[in-house]
């Protein structure tokens, strides 16, 4: 118990565990249904471990089979792409034909709509179609590849032209596609040239 609080609470783990442990030791009321939880709890418990141990077997296999795929050194050389993004990735885009990165942009659903009505325009929002999925894999891997410099420095660049966090990471969650794309066009890794510039 001890080891586990200490992940949640590093500094106050142990001692809370020794609090638990000394108020479960002291307690004298027996609620109804004691005996039943005694009984039911270790198989959860049981099924909950199993079903760990299944999940980890399953990114193992899943991992293997990223590696041996032939775009998976493409994939992963993109900043913030790790392999699970990349087995996403694959999943998502592996086997389909896309004529442009706007293409591929607008399948994920980071390519901007403009909303009409009648006479009325209104601007450029973000779609709320496309591959959710894919969408979201681009967006997560965008956020963690704020610690790339060139992303980075997009990113700053979105923010004092009015853009939110999240408008700010879609926009480069949107280059990013752009890069990707010519990347799984060419089968090229990614290198200084497919700068995310302008």
């Amino acid at each position: 118990m001890a080891t586990r609080l200490l992940k949640l609470a590093p500094r106050m783990g142990r001692r809370l565990a020794e609090e638990i442990t000394q108020a479960l030791g002291e307690q004298t009321v027996v609620v109804v249904g004691t005996h039943a939880a005694a009984t039911v709890l270790p198989r959860l418990a049981e099924q909950l471990a199993a079903l760990r141990r299944q999940r980890s077997d399953i990114a193992v296999e899943v991992e293997k089979l990223v590696e041996a795929h032939p775009l998976s050194p493409v994939l992963t050389s993109m900043p913030g792409v790790g392999v699970r993004t990349a087995a996403r990735l694959l999943t998502e885009v592996a086997g389909k034909h896309f004529e442009t990165a706007g293409h591929l942009a607008a399948y994920a659903g980071l390519a901007p709509v403009t909303r009409r009505s009648g006479s009325s325009i209104r601007g450029e929002h973000p779609s709320r179609r496309g591959n959710i999925i894919l969408k979201r894999a681009l967006f997560l891997s965008a956020f963690a590849a704020l610690r790339n410099p060139v992303s980075r420095t997009y990113y700053d660049r979105k923010i004092p032209q009015g853009k939110r966090h999240n408008q700010a990471l879609i926009a480069l969650a949107r280059r990013r596609c752009d890069v990707l794309f010519t990347m799984l066009r060419d089968g090229t890794r990614y290198e200084t040239e497919h700068q995310l510039a302008a």
